[in-house]
């Protein structure tokens, strides 16, 4: 395969896993699936992480992140 398609081909999955990342979250449901909407969300987003609170903002939504990942790990006990 030429690079150009591979790097095309990884580029696309990136995509896709991070559209991913919006609809787990939660967002398209919330949104009513409104792009407007979420874009504004997301330039708030890269407002804060432009500003002196990026570190703490990052820090927090790490975390927040890596529990939410760790909770889907843990098999149903029910």
């Amino acid at each position: 395969m030429r690079d150009w398609a591979v790097k095309r081909r990884e580029r696309t999955r990136h995509l896709i896993e991070l559209g991913g990342l919006v609809t787990k979250a939660g967002l398209v449901d919330l949104t009513g699936d409104d792009r407007a909407t979420l874009y504004g969300a997301f330039l708030t987003v890269a407002d804060r992480l432009r500003s002196e609170e990026r570190e703490k903002a990052l820090a927090i939504w790490q975390r927040k992140g890596k529990r939410a990942f760790a909770a889907e790990q843990v098999p149903d006990s029910a």
